[in-house]
């Protein structure tokens, strides 16, 4: 019998059940079964496929292998009937899974050669691949590192969360300015997704509340919605390292329950017939639709709701077909809240567990509360979301019954218990009566989880502080720290191999399994050859994303000059508007000193800003106005480049990240909750200026202050600051620097088309420089021009270089999620518990 029988061929078990042999994996056998795929599942001969084809008889093949992974995994957990995570968020940035998917598995080299044998180039099979448009930033990277981790650390855990159709919007930029269009990712299907029409939940909206009064029991209310979608289930596996474990991340597609509406196209009305079609669809077409109108907030919060319902019904359904009550439901099933988008869940698990399977409130309280923990992400209390009370009853009357017996209870208690007075009670209510009474979400995921958690320990204590002060005194053990972590596969061993390699070859494989024994390689900063061979690694990521830059661009810029690289969510408190600042001081100076030893730097920008925030996109429309003038004035001397790539996403991340001389990480300190972008680049060996914010805190302890470049205010001078004055004017009247450029954008200098493009950016720091843009610049420039001293010492540079790579082993996800799973969870391998 062939090889390809044989592992086609299922064996009998001594159970009876049906076993599949392993599959084998060596090139022969690959290659026959690529082209096997090819032929039979998508058509085409050899001669005739073009690369799409053989990027998807290349999935299909590497799928089969997960599959059996992947039920290896699920059977082994139902045996074991070992505690689930289930993991609710609104973004999942996978990114594309291919490259990942046969790193984890070990078959990177048995794949390349199987496709080398018909002349196709597996790098160039994978950079076919879109990216899924799942998520926008760090939220749903953090996600999706998350679920590898999870599968890689041995935790059972089901991603849920929507299946976008366009996701986040693709981003070009026109004359300088961002232009939003769809994303069209999912236009040739996807191979890794399985729909599941068993797993199907019907979702309601509106309508009334009803109480339902029966001979000898008690009143019981009964929502009646006044319309009805369908979620439908995607699965696609989550392969963890070496292929050991396969998780499922569930994605959920709206749909209508009667998809044309024959009356009607039958008299003539054919739009009309697709209303409820359309209206159903929309939910699950776009990521944070804009929410600045009424009809967006209510889109959002469908979404929102949609998809809350459906991962807990499925849960609910889940469970009950291994256990015989829900009793025991947060014995057996962890939910982490990934931010505030899912805090409905809380609302609805309560409606589910009284309405559906007749629990009493306390008793539901009880398991409701066990069940979920919270994550929060922000400091900022625009993006603690809160909906307007009128159109959450509208949308979900019942939900809105229990959150008022919710607050209720929790007033009472907090009155009764902690003698609270009004101010307390107002800041801790879930309805606030003082800004058009609207429902406080964040409020809500917190009274109703276990355990509340930051992602880096400043984060952690400044919501202890700030947002969630008085619930913190009301439960002075609910808030605790877990901070933020990468998963170093994708960012390290798929994104920078060269790197992998030199790393291996230099202390051996054992970090591959365990990041932190990368610490190994610290010794090595003083070893002359290695550093050579790690700036040897360096310039060549580097020449990768010049020549992408030359491409998409038509920009040439040097890899001998210091790539400055500034790349997330555009946002005023991230402050690229100070780095664009910084960057015309500098080609201001280097026009007036051409007498200066000055030093080469390419500063790189990328990320998109949310369609409704005008600020933010006329930043990124300034640092295009700024690229150009810079970019085509011969007076610089090549000595300063300004590029503005579009369309961040996770693939030019891969590309980005290892090229990376120097990472800016510079928000106005006590915003940013942790970031990861920032341990991506130091994993990479990039040196961080930034200020003393999220994670970077904890990265300077491990870092060491010599190998990290701190600047600016902290966060409790920017409270103080912010508490004397919001005005930027006498700083800016007392430096001569930062008055000449603000005077030179607010004028129209970089703008000569539309003079006043820039007047009320500028005008904003001199009124209110809520951001310590001003009151930063100066200790910003500085730093700045410390590392273009260091830069001139190239041995003492990469000293530093490899100092981070070896020090950032301790921020990884697998240690994060050893963290949840011990502290929060109590799920995973016994070991880590």
């Amino acid at each position: 019998m062939s090889a390809t029988l044989k592992t086609a061929e299922a064996a009998r078990n001594s159970n009876g059940a049906a076993k599949l042999e392993p599959r084998l994996n060596d090139s022969d056998t690959l290659a026959r079964q690529i082209v096997e795929k090819l032929t039979y599942s998508i058509g085409k001969h050899p001669d005739a496929a073009r690369k799409y084809d053989w990027l998807r008889a290349t999935t299909l093949a590497v799928r089969d292998r997960i599959i059996d992974h992947w039920f290896e995994s699920a059977d082994r957990i139902a045996a074991s009937n070992e505690k689930q995570v289930c993991y609710l968020s609104m973004e999942f940035l996978i990114g594309r899974m291919l490259r990942d998917a046969i790193s984890n598995l070990g078959l990177t080299e048995q794949i390349r050669e199987a496709l080398a044998r018909y002349g196709v180039e597996l790098d160039m099979v994978e950079l076919l691949e879109p990216d899924a448009a799942l998520g926008n930033g760090g939220l749903g990277r953090l996600a999706a590192c998350f679920m590898e981790s999870m599968a890689s650390t041995g935790v059972p855990g089901f991603g849920y969360g929507i299946r976008y159709v366009h996701g986040f919007f693709r981003q070009e930029i026109a004359d300088g300015a961002q232009v939003e269009l769809p994303e069209t990712w999912l236009v040739h299907g996807n191979p890794w997704e399985f729909e599941r029409r068993d797993s199907a939940y019907e979702i309601g909206f509106g309508g009334k509340v009803v109480s339902i009064q029966e001979p000898g029991h008690p009143a019981r209310q009964v929502w009646r919605p006044a319309e009805r979608v369908l979620a439908v289930a995607f699965d696609t596996p989550m392969v963890g390292w070496r292929g050991e474990q396969v998780n499922t991340l569930r994605l959920w597609s709206a749909q209508a329950l009667d998809p044309i509406l024959l009356d009607a196209f039958n008299s003539g009305d054919h739009i009309g017939a697709l209303v409820e079609s359309n209206k159903a669809e929309a939910i699950t077409r776009v990521l944070y639709p804009a929410d600045s109108h009424q009809a967006g907030q209510e889109l959002r919060l469908r979404q929102e709701y949609f998809f809350s319902s459906a991962s807990l019904q499925d849960v609910i359904k889940r469970h009950l077909e291994k256990n015989e009550t829900l009793s025991n439901l947060a014995d057996k099933v962890a939910i982490q809240l990934n931010d505030t988008h899912p805090a409905v869940s809380v609302a609805e698990l309560m409606r589910l567990l009284i309405d559906v399977h007749g629990f009493e409130w306390n008793a539901a309280w009880d398991i409701t509360r066990a069940t979920f923990s919270y994550t929060n992400h922000t400091l900022l209390p625009e993006a603690l979301e809160h909906w307007p009370i009128h159109l959450f009853e509208r949308l979900l009357p019942r939900q809105m019954q229990i959150i008022y017996a919710i607050n209720a209870n929790i007033i009472r208690a907090a009155a009764q218990d902690k003698g609270f007075d009004d101010a307390k009670i107002a800041a801790i209510s879930l309805v606030d009566e003082g800004n058009g009474r609207r429902v406080r979400m964040g409020q809500l995921a917190f009274v109703g989880s276990h355990a509340v958690n930051g992602v880096s320990a400043l984060h952690t204590e400044l919501m202890k502080e700030t947002v969630f002060h008085h619930l913190h005194e009301l439960y002075p053990d609910r808030i605790e720290n877990k901070t933020n972590g990468v998963t170093p596969r994708r960012w390290l061993m798929q994104a920078n191999p060269d790197l992998t390699a030199l790393i291996t070859d230099a202390i051996g494989p054992g970090f591959l399994d365990d990041i932190e024994k990368i610490r190994e390689i610290d010794a090595l900063a003083d070893d002359s050859a290695f550093r050579e061979r790690f700036a040897a690694v360096k310039r060549r990521n580097k020449e990768r994303l010049s020549d992408l830059i030359g491409e998409r661009m038509a920009t040439s810029v040097d890899p001998d000059a210091i790539f400055d690289i500034h790349v997330k969510r555009i946002h005023e408190y991230k402050r690229q508007f100070l780095n664009i600042i910084e960057a015309i001081a500098l080609y201001d100076q280097i026009r007036a000193h051409p007498e200066h030893d000055w030093t080469p730097r390419v500063k790189i920008f990328a990320g998109k800003a949310a369609p409704s925030y005008a600020q933010a996109k006329e930043i990124i429309h300034l640092a295009n106005d700024v690229a150009q003038m810079i970019n085509s004035d011969p007076s610089v001397r090549g000595l300063l480049k300004v590029v503005f790539i579009p369309n961040y996403n996770v693939s030019l991340a891969e590309i980005i990240m290892p090229a990376a001389d120097l990472s800016e990480q510079i928000s106005t300190a006590g915003l940013e909750a942790s970031g990861t972008g920032n341990m991506k680049f130091a994993l990479n060996g990039a040196l961080t200026i930034g200020t003393l914010d999220g994670a970077n805190v904890e990265m300077l302890e491990h870092l060491g202050e010599d190998n990290i470049f701190i600047f600016g205010l902290t966060a409790e001078q920017v409270a103080e600051r912010r508490r004397e004055t919001h005005s930027g004017r006498s700083i800016i009247e007392g430096q001569p620097l930062l008055r000449e450029v603000l005077d030179a954008i607010s004028s129209g200098v970089f703008s000569p088309d539309d003079p006043s493009r820039y007047h009320s950016l500028v005008s904003n720091l001199y009124n209110n420089d809520w951001w310590m843009t001003c009151a930063d610049f100066k200790a910003y420039w500085d730093t700045q021009r410390q590392l273009d001293a260091l830069w001139q010492r190239p041995d003492e540079w990469q000293a530093k270089a490899v100092h981070n790579t070896a020090r950032m082993g301790w921020f990884s996800s697998d240690r994060s999620i050893r963290e949840y799973a011990r502290d929060i969870w109590k799920a995973g391998p016994r070991g880590d518990r």
